[in-house]
């Protein structure tokens, strides 16, 4: 007899090793009671993955536990957040014990890593989709927004960018350190953690650096230049370009500009504070590039290191609508 949504609450989500001293009441009652952390404030966040629209069917269980809260976190990176909390909401088209098995097995993973506790939700029947919704805590007035860049300003990102992007374009021809970037991205928490008071503004790349960079931009009425050589590149990403007979040239600069799904974080930083971010990051072990600046007449114009203009084909990822 298959499981009732109870027994696979208990089963496969009551049974996380994190069980942090501000929840007061977690799993198994009618709501969470959380104790809020003093002097901070919280930062919440939530997002949804739809099978078919955000991971292939084929994607493994154990992947989509894991992604479907580093998205998450990596908001609250993008915010300079400590993680608290999670909620989780999972709808499933049958009960299938393996797969809660690995799913919860992912998911739980990476909330160990982070001190994340799982404080409640829910479960249902319906096509495969799931919801999380994450709570953190900055102390007070330290949150670091979309909003706060000026003209002048120098825009940076975190790791690298294009590995997800080109794990889509081979599909099964890439190779392993490409799928992981896809499949299995890494929230930058400490580096979020460590912009706080350096950085003027952030957010983090999931729909792509143009796209994301354009919501930042929205948001003070501002441009910026974009120097197409700087755009920091993986080693498993050049070694792709140079080893696939599928790869197309054009892709070394599209896939770091508009295909989304790293989840680095884009920032800027006032020209007299680079030098103090860099260390905080550098203290973190967290390494990155200044790719341009920020500039008072709105667009973003995109120029190779000869300062020629390059037009990109397509701006990132939208939801609804055609990507331009």
């Amino acid at each position: 007899m298959s499981d009732t949504e109870f027994e696979i609450i208990r089963r496969y989500f009551q049974r996380q090793k994190t069980r942090r001293s501000d929840v007061i009441t977690g799993i198994g009652d009618d709501a969470a009671v959380l104790h809020p952390p003093t002097d901070s404030e919280l930062v919440v966040c939530m997002d949804t993955l739809v099978a078919g629209v955000h991971f292939s069917q084929g994607t493994a269980a154990a992947a989509i536990g894991h992604k479907v809260l580093a998205v998450n976190l990596s908001d609250l990176a993008a915010m300079g957040a400590d993680p608290l909390w999670a909620t989780l909401s999972i709808t499933l088209p049958d009960n299938d014990a393996a797969w809660l098995d690995e799913f919860s097995r992912g998911f739980f993973q990476l909330a160990e890593r982070h001190d994340v506790q799982l404080v409640g939700g829910d479960t249902t029947r319906g096509p495969l989709s799931v919801t999380v919704q994450v709570h953190g805590s900055v102390p007070r007035g330290c949150a670091i927004h979309r909003s706060g860049a000026r003209a002048g300003d120098r825009i940076y990102v975190t790791g690298s960018l294009g590995d997800a992007g080109l794990a889509l374009c081979l599909g099964e021809q890439a190779d392993d350190r490409l799928r992981q970037r896809l499949d299995l991205p890494e929230p930058q928490i400490a580096a979020g953690q460590a912009l706080r008071g350096h950085a003027s503004a952030a957010i983090d790349i999931s729909d792509g650096l143009l796209a994301d960079l354009g919501h930042l931009l929205a948001a003070e009425q501002l441009g910026a230049s974009i120097n197409i050589d700087d755009l920091p590149r993986s080693a498993a990403f050049n070694a792709a370009m140079q080893q696939s007979a599928n790869a197309h040239p054009e892709w070394h600069y599209e896939l770091p500009l508009s295909a989304g799904d790293d989840y680095e974080l884009c920032f800027t930083v006032p020209p007299q504070a680079c030098e103090a971010a860099q260390q905080a990051l550098a203290a973190v072990s967290v390494e990155a590039t200044a790719i341009g600046v920020i500039e008072a007449a709105p667009g973003v114009r995109c120029v190779n290191a000869a300062g020629e203009d390059y037009r990109p084909a397509s701006s990132g990822y939208q939801h609804f609508g055609e990507t331009p």
